[in-house]
């Protein structure tokens, strides 16, 4: 899989992360990185311990990831997760988790094939 197969399956900005990091080898070192990233299996932990301001902490990470690798579809829903908890609206956020985590597994499983 190229780099922008991978892109277009995960709902990525190929231009935009080529423009940022302007090679597709810097692009698989920094996407290797963010499959061991930590901060959603912190936000679905603390989200299920209620603890909105860690959760907001790991959502708010997350985005922030995600807009630097231009993953556009996992950023918006972390984006909305994240407002959702500034908002300190916990119903909101736990609603918002399942297209959190529908976005979140398809842009590993797109980085996974990706470095195969």
């Amino acid at each position: 899989m190229t780099v922008q197969e991978c892109y277009d399956a995960i709902g990525g900005d190929y231009d935009e992360i080529m423009s940022r990091l302007r090679s597709e080898e810097r692009v698989k070192k920094f996407a290797g990185m963010f499959l061991k990233e930590e901060c959603y299996n912190t936000l679905v932990e603390k989200l299920k311990e209620q603890n909105q301001e860690e959760a907001f902490r790991a959502a708010h990470t997350l985005k922030g990831v995600c807009q630097n690798m231009s993953f556009t579809t996992l950023f918006r829903s972390s984006y909305e997760i994240t407002e959702a908890l500034r908002e300190k609206d916990m119903d909101k956020a736990n609603s918002l988790l399942g297209q959190v985590t529908e976005d979140y597994e398809k842009t590993i499983k797109g980085v996974k094939m990706l470095l195969e």
